[in-house]
This record gives C-alpha cells, structure tokens and sequence, in this order.
C-alpha cells in the first residue's frame, strides 16, 4: 500500500480542506501574480506543508523545501546562485521556521528584501514570540485553523471510495477524532494493514491504545491548551497545571515551546516575588532541549509544580508596559547633562558608593512613576531595601 499521507495529499487549492479563506486569499495572489513571502502558523497536521507545495504548483514555481531544525546556509546560497540570471524565482519553504537560530533569521532579510526567492515558513509557534521583528515585517502571516471532523470526512470518504474498503461506524466516528489530517492516515494505513476490506473498533483500538481526545472535534488547539496552562499556572492550580501540560505532552507538543512559555510566565506571572522562579524556568528549558521526551516530562513538571505554587506578582511586567506606553506617546526626555561622560557637566555626577551606597540625585529631567511593588514574597524585601537604602542616608 502507498503512503496515504503523499497519496491523498491535495495537488491544487480546490483539494485543500478546512483553510477556505486562505485558499481563496492565495487564489487571488494567483490570479494577480504576485506572492508575498508568508508565515503559515498553526497545530501540527493542518495541511501547511501541503498548502505550500500546491501554491508553488499552480503559481508556477520550483519548491525547494528545508527542515528549520537543520538548516543548511550553503544549500540556500547555492540554490539563489543558480537562480541569479533567471527571470523566475524559487520558492523556499521553510519547515519549523521557529527553529532557525537568530543569525540564520538575519541571512534571510537580505534575499527577502531584494525578492530574490519567495520564502515560506511554517511553524506550529506563534511567529510574535519566535521570529525577529525584521522577518515578521517583510512576511504575511497566515493562521492555519485545526481540521474539523467534517472536513476529514470528506478526505476519509474519497479514500474510502478509491480503496473500496468497509468500515464499522464506530470504528469510523473515533477515527475521525484524531488531532490531525497526518494522524488520522497514519492511523487508517496500519488498520488497513491489519485487515484489508474490513476496519473494526477493536481492530483500530489495537493501533492506538491511548487514544488523545485532542483534535479535529476539539476546540482545544495548540494556542488553547498552551493558553489553559499558563492561566492555571497564574491561578495557583497544580493539578490543573498538571493536566494541561500532561495534554500538552500527549498530543506531542514540543518539549521546548512548552518551557519557552513556563519562562516568560516566569518573570511576567511571578517575577520577583519568587526570582528563582526565573531560574527554574531558565534552567528547565535548557535541560529539556538536552534532553528531550520521555525525560523531559519530568522536568517540565517540576517546574510547572514550582511555578504554580510561587508567589504570584506582575509588578514588574506592568511597570516595563507602562514605561515603553509612555515612551512611545511622549516627547523624549532631555537626558540630565551629568549623566553623560561626554558632557563637561559629568564633573557634577554624585557617585553613590561615595556616599554610603546612595545618594540624593535625579535621574530624570521629569517626575514619573512606572513600578507600583505589590509587596509580595520576596518583592516585598526588595521594597524594603529600597526604603532602607535612603533612610540610612
């Protein structure tokens, strides 16, 4: 039997399931002949891969693809250099793009500026926290949505109907429960494999005994689950946290996108009421990167235990918020003369260690308040130092 997943992947945009508006966005580039470079976000198994290569196909263009995770420089220039007196462009599409280090995000600007190939990522992150701001800026970026059971009823049946083969209702109903169009076929291969003209419940159930609930029926996508997590994290909820990051797991999120996020709740959730908090986080995403699953489920409980049962302040993540708000609204204030080595006044800059450890100065040409501490955990000592520090002085 031929891999279903290359055999009933779609060959042009009218075969694409479930993404309808972009089919019908990208028909239009199509029509008009111009292509932007893009960003395809979204769960794993929701056909962007697939929808890379028909848009190459029917805009008329050479795919070349690459794995983010194991990106090769000299293939790309190699690749451009051939192309350096043709009129036509090829079309890079870049799996896993969020796995490119931040040198290899900069060596693409240049080719994406001049449009001397059309670039195409796909990730299952949200391109905010993982790209840099010069890819987001030269990309569009495309929200692919998780199958529904409808449309992968639609791929079961022309399937079905092309290998003639019988299937019990419920042994159909569970298979279309799968968490994507990728599982789905993997899963309906092997039960062919099994029995070739007849699928049965229990035959299916052999192939997949813990069945995942995740999936095409589900709203509980990557971006929901990811989000149920950090909201019981700042809830204080262990085993709530527990069991999302177990759902996590299960539906085979990667082990460092789910610590990447445990960071950032880190300092904005927790901050410093609990600083070692940030440590945790930090030192489990560089653990699980090393290690990987099943190990790194171990791992990412114990931080998610700390980190739920920390005390909880956003002070922090508010005050750089506020700052950056005003800074962006606001005049630039004029910087006090004192502070800057280059201006003779630099003389009349009052060195705090001469004093005690502080010293009466502004340091800001304007009276302005950002940081509020709510006094919890150790914030509330760091407050303390703070009023200790100028009432000795």
């Amino acid at each position: 039997m031929n891999n279903l997943s290359l055999k009933f992947r779609p060959k042009s945009l009218d075969e694409v399931l479930g993404q309808y508006e972009l089919v019908e966005i990208f028909k239009r580039f199509i029509a008009m002949q111009k292509l932007p470079h893009s960003i395809f976000f979204g769960p794993a198994g929701c056909g962007k891969t697939s929808f890379a290569r028909v848009v190459a196909k029917e805009f008329g263009l050479d795919f070349y693809e690459f794995d983010g995770g194991n990106f090769k420089l000299e293939e790309l220039r190699k690749i451009l250099e051939n192309y350096k007196n043709s009129l036509y462009k090829p079309f890079i599409f870049i799996d896993e793009i969020h796995r490119l280090n931040k040198i290899q995000q900069e060596i693409l600007l240049i080719p994406m500026e001049n449009y001397r190939c059309i670039i195409i990522g796909a990730s299952t992150e949200n391109p905010y926290f993982v790209l840099s701001e010069g890819i987001r800026s030269r990309s569009m970026l495309f929200e692919f949505q998780s199958l529904k059971a409808k449309d992968l009823d639609i791929l079961f049946s022309k399937i079905q109907k092309e290998l003639e083969f019988n299937i019990d209702e419920d042994a159909k109903k569970l298979l279309l429960q799968s968490s994507d169009t990728r599982s789905m076929l993997n899963w309906l291969e092997f039960a062919l494999v099994l029995n070739e003209k007849h699928i049965s419940l229990t035959n299916l159930k052999k192939l997949k005994n813990n069945i995942s609930n995740e999936g095409a029926n589900s709203k509980d996508t990557h971006f929901i689950l990811i989000s149920a997590l950090i909201k019981s994290l700042r809830g204080s909820d262990v085993d709530a946290s527990l069991y999302y990051l177990a759902r996590l797991i299960q539906s085979g999120e990667n082990a460092d996108f789910i610590a990447r996020r445990l960071v950032i709740f880190a300092s904005e959730d927790i901050g410093n009421a609990d600083p070692n908090a940030l440590n945790l986080a930090v030192s489990t995403l560089q653990a699980v990167k090393n290690i990987g699953y099943p190990e790194a489920r171990i791992i990412l409980s114990q931080c998610v235990v700390y980190l739920a049962s920390a005390i909880k302040s956003n002070s922090s993540y508010k005050a750089i918020n506020q700052a950056l708000t005003y800074v962006k609204n606001n005049k630039a204030l004029e910087i006090p003369n004192f502070l800057n080595n280059n201006h003779e006044d630099k003389k009349n800059y009052l060195y705090p260690h001469d004093f005690g450890g502080w010293v009466k100065q502004k340091y800001l040409s304007k009276d302005i308040k950002f940081y509020e501490s709510k006094g919890f955990g150790d914030e509330a000592r760091l407050l303390q130092n703070l009023k200790n520090i100028k009432n000795k002085n």
